[in-house]
């Protein structure tokens, strides 16, 4: 499927006028225009991100509520319990808490629900089983709860309070809890500011925990003086990272200081899970999407997330090191599985495929493994671009995941199938859903509907951001050092991507790999000329004669040798 080039609109004047204000090329000042900074102030706080410029946590909805009755806890002796999610953020965001909590004297234990017995979220089944093993009377949900209406009203009843950390939407009405701190609820209110509203679950957990520990050093909290919250934020990038939220605004802060931290980390569970995955020494935003997150977040996948937690709470390397391998031999099992899944769920997509008349794809089987139906949905969705729904279960109810392209907001478009569905929810981009087998032909049909309203041709076709056009000249290693600046790049702040025109090739491209799968070529536009690499390109059509590339230049440290090279994202006929 060829992409649609979307190069960002030039703005040479101000690029340069950037460029001289602040001693950098234009090239990167044509990068910052197209992240939407033109003023020095921003982007100087923009490429030297420091903890000092994180705002007061108070500042935050109902934490200063939170803070209270957690104090509250505290001085009475009164235990509670952390309720947290299956997924990357929640793991790490109770595994911060725990962390924080217990040394300052708090009496607190953790639940992690099971993803196929108790469902998603702060569930009445998941509820009634943690209050069975920990009978207690204040209930922290961290990573959801903004939506568990009446679960929250019947532990209410029943005299449990709640204290909701949260960042997804909030329902409407809202859970009547104790404390709802989520960001999403600044966005009604004088303190609407973006920094907030992009943070995940575990930044939230982070600014919670700066808040205790400043409370409690003005009030004479025993160990808060001295209490370093710094060694947490290997935690909190791990998460921030794993959950996709834009890397702006304080997540920028909170992952660039995590990164450092995670690269040096002597936490054992890392150390372990770095060692089975066999990271690299310094960790990136991609190391830790791809290698550390799927290992952790396959335990909650699968069943229950419980590995992944006493993994990362582990004291000491020796406990950790079996836990590491024991995921990783579950992210295997996982692979294994979403690989299964998506070659049935693509080959059936493939055999009945309408290019003009598909514009959302809806699948179900019986038996599809649940915990992997929103990765199978990505994978279709990378394949034939598409909104795309996997349904798999047993039974009268199946659970499916959903993906979705810019243009259709899937959350919307389900309340528009409420009559279809027995539950759902999410945002524009990734929502879930509970249905009835039966009723999957009606939703695909009614869906397809909706969709053929809202999206154009265009829409259909994948689109390539692009930051400027350059010469080859302009990427060397000076440049690209450059361009770092940027990092960590990730959702809401790219990696750089160009395009060159008019290229031919210097040589003969050749092909690499156990399977001839990958092209190596080397380009010149007449007055440089780069290596460039096409992974997976090898069965794809290849530039011939004068071409226009589009690309991410990279650094190639290979044999001990630096050198620049260009990473192939697609090519087409120069005019």
């Amino acid at each position: 499927m060829k992409f649609r080039w979307s190069p960002a609109p030039p703005q040479p004047l101000l690029a340069e006028k950037l460029a001289a204000q602040l001693k950098i090329s234009p090239l990167l000042g044509q990068c910052l225009l197209n992240r939407g900074l033109s003023e020095p102030p921003a982007i100087k706080k923009f490429l030297a991100p420091r903890l000092k410029n994180l705002a007061d946590p108070f500042l935050l909805p109902n934490l200063t509520v939170a803070v209270e009755r957690l104090l509250l806890a505290h001085e009475r002796g009164e235990p509670l319990v952390i309720f947290g999610d299956y997924d990357v953020d929640g793991v790490t965001s109770t595994t911060l808490l725990l962390e924080v909590l217990r040394p300052l004297g708090w009496q607190v234990d953790a639940y992690l629900p099971h993803r196929m017995d108790e469902g998603y979220g702060l569930s009445r089944d998941g509820v009634e089983n943690c209050l069975k093993k920990y009978p207690v009377k204040l209930l922290l949900a961290v990573d959801c709860g903004s939506t568990a209406v009446e679960t929250i009203a019947w532990l209410r009843e029943i005299g449990v309070e709640v204290i909701v950390l949260d960042h997804h939407q909030v329902s409407n009405p809202a859970p009547e809890a104790v404390a709802l701190v989520n960001p999403q609820l600044t966005q009604n209110s004088k303190l609407k500011t973006q920094n907030f509203t992009e943070l995940c679950s575990v930044g939230l957990a982070f600014k919670l925990a700066h808040a205790l520990v400043k409370r409690g050093r003005e009030t004479g909290l025993p160990g808060a003086a001295e209490f370093d919250l710094k060694p947490l934020l290997d935690l909190v990038a791990l998460g921030t990272i794993a959950d996709l939220v834009p890397l702006i605004g304080e997540n920028r802060i909170l992952v660039t200081a995590g990164l450092a931290r995670l690269s040096t980390t002597q936490r054992p569970g890392i150390v372990a899970l770095k060692q089975v995955a066999q990271s690299p020494e310094k960790l990136g935003t991609v190391d830790v999407g791809f290698q550390l997150a799927p290992r952790l977040n396959a335990s909650g996948r699968l069943e229950t997330a419980e590995e992944s937690l006493h993994l990362l709470l582990a004291e000491n390397l020796e406990e950790a090191l079996p836990l590491a391998q024991n995921l990783d031999a579950r992210n295997r099992e996982r692979q294994k599985i979403e690989r299964g899944i998506s070659d049935e769920a693509s080959g059936i997509v493939r055999s009945k495929f309408n290019v003009q008349n598909d514009f959302v794809i809806v699948e179900g089987r019986l038996l599809w493994h649940i915990g992997v139906v929103g990765i199978v949905a990505s994978r279709v969705l990378q394949e034939f671009y598409r909104p795309t729904i996997i349904i798999g279960g047993e039974g009268d109810e199946w659970r499916g995941s959903g993906r979705s392209i810019a243009g259709f907001d899937l959350a919307a478009a389900l309340r528009e199938c409420d009559d279809l569905l027995i539950k759902h929810g999410g945002h524009a981009m990734a929502a879930g859903l509970t249905i009835a087998p039966d009723k999957i032909d009606l939703l695909r049909q009614r869906l397809n509907e909706l969709a053929r309203l809202k999206l154009k041709p265009e829409d259909l076709q994948p689109p390539l951001r692009l930051d400027a056009e350059a010469g080859l000249g302009e990427f060397t290693l000076d440049s690209l050092a450059e361009l770092d600046r940027l990092k960590p790049t990730g959702m809401g702040n790219s990696a750089v991507q160009f395009c060159a025109r008019n290229l031919s090739h210097a040589r003969p491209l050749q092909r690499m790999g156990a399977k001839k799968q990958h092209v190596k070529l080397w380009v010149t536009d007449g007055s440089a000329t780069h290596e460039a690499v096409w992974w997976n390109g090898g069965d794809k059509s290849l530039p011939v004669g004068k071409f226009d590339l589009a690309f991410a230049p990279q650094v190639n440290d290979y044999n001990g040798g630096r050198t620049v090279q260009l990473k192939v994202l697609d090519w087409r006929e120069s005019k």
